[in-house]
């Protein structure tokens, strides 16, 4: 077995989207940076997110069953740092952008590369993290974008958003 040490150097070397999670409902507003978000399949739509169990977010999410995953752009690097920040309260938090809603009441980031709103379909516990699969509901993207990644435990901007070709 790999040791924790070894495997954390290891995924430095995995870039990843920047993302925070957004949620609202009956357990009340909660959200958080997170770069492990993954699509599953396209048909249906459907992604999963891991936030770690320990997380104030986490309870809040699982209570709510709904997500946003909004993906960070490039310029947003100061919102995925407050989001990041134990010490800040949710205010705190929210305040720095602004923010809509789509489907299910989950907050939205004006300016994110893209938005996917998200009822959650089934829940795992995979050692200390809980793994949320997630049906996308509604999404929005926004052409042109830089995004955000986090590599080597840094964030870097990324490129603009490929536009899709017509044939």
């Amino acid at each position: 077995m790999v040791d924790k040490t070894t495997f954390r150097d290891a995924m430095a070397g995995l870039g990843a989207a920047v993302n925070v999670i957004t949620t609202d409902g009956v357990a009340g507003l909660a959200g958080c940076t997170a770069s492990a978000v993954c699509p599953v399949t396209d048909d249906p739509p459907t992604l999963l997110v891991c936030i770690n169990r320990s997380s104030r977010n986490n309870a809040a999410i699982r209570q709510n069953g709904r997500l946003c995953v909004n993906v960070l752009a490039a310029e947003q690097r100061d919102v995925a740092m407050r989001f990041a920040d134990k010490d800040l309260s949710l205010d705190e938090r929210f305040a720095c952008a602004e923010w809509q809603q789509l489907a299910t009441g989950a907050p939205v980031l004006h300016g994110a590369v893209s938005a996917l709103d998200c009822e959650i379909t089934s829940v795992t516990e995979v050692g200390t993290h809980t793994v949320f699969f997630c049906a996308v509901k509604a999404a929005h993207s926004a052409s042109g974008r830089a995004g955000l990644i986090y590599f080597g435990r840094d964030f870097h901007p990324v490129g603009t958003a490929a536009h899709p070709t017509t044939a």
